[in-house]
């Protein structure tokens, strides 16, 4: 792959500032999709229908859509010269972004039990996304990125990696709950219960939240700040309609349930 990123970029210098614009990009975009969630649902799951296409096996989509977020920055820490790789703080980054992935796009999606099809147009522009931001992550990771030798140890990487590591705990047992609600045979939605969501409605956005904050807090860059950013408007988004989707639809839902935050929002 260097010889195609050489043909892409004549100079480091010249990708880095490449990568910085990506991360600039990536905040417009969320300060874009927050006015444009304002007044529509990220169409995919309950939300979905026909009018952004044609409709997509579920876990044909998630499966598709999150492997290149997974497979491009493997190829780019293996088959690129990595300058950055042999260094401990950029091999825990890397290994954090890595554990989301091979769970979120090798072992989540042949757990989904039945749920409905994606749009085309979430799974085109779902599948986008993971290209650009997979890339833009570890790349700089891998070739860019530089921290003091005593990084590790400083109490904001430390509070990133706590941050990111229950995040991700809290999201992986908010799908299992998820998974679980309905018994073999059974169809419609039940009141979620159980971990987080004893207190929000969105468990398992606030986890992957929480986890992109606290990766962000780690890695200490304009790259991941843009992703966490991005996440939050996203999921916070899905979680309040969510909320307000289970007040309607069930009289018995818990009335101190919050949205997102615990005891807040």
């Amino acid at each position: 792959m260097d010889a195609l990123l050489s043909r892409l970029f004549s100079s480091e210098e010249e990708e880095l500032y490449f990568l910085d614009c990506l991360a600039y990009l990536m905040v417009f975009m969320a300060a874009c999709t927050f006015v444009t969630l304002l007044f529509e649902n990220v169409p995919y799951g309950r939300y979905a229908t026909s009018k952004y296409g044609f409709p997509v096996n579920v876990r044909f989509a998630w499966f598709i859509q999150e492997l290149p977020a997974f497979l491009l920055p493997f190829c780019l820490v293996v088959w690129t010269s990595s300058a950055k790789t042999s260094l401990l703080p950029n091999q825990l980054l890397i290994a954090m972004y890595f554990c989301h992935y091979v769970q979120r796009s090798c072992i989540y999606p042949f757990l989904i039990r039945g749920g409905k099809p994606t749009p085309f147009a979430s799974f085109a522009l779902a599948f986008v996304f993971c290209i650009y931001n997979g890339y833009m992550q570890i790349r700089y990771l891998s070739h860019y990125a530089e921290y003091p030798a005593d990084w590790v140890t400083r109490p904001c990487f430390i509070a990133g990696s706590v941050l990111w590591f229950v995040g991700w705990l809290v999201n992986v047992h908010s799908d299992h709950i998820l998974r679980n609600l309905r018994k073999p045979g059974e169809t419609g939605y039940k009141i979620p219960t159980g971990g987080m969501f004893e207190y929000v409605s969105g468990a398992n956005f606030l986890g992957e939240i929480t986890e992109w904050a606290g990766f962000a807090l780690a890695s200490h860059s304009v790259h991941s700040s843009a992703f966490a950013l991005f996440t939050t408007v996203v999921l916070a988004s899905r979680a309040v309609a969510h909320h307000k989707w289970y007040l309607a639809k069930f009289e018995d839902y818990p009335k101190s349930r919050k949205a997102l935050i615990p005891f807040l929002f």
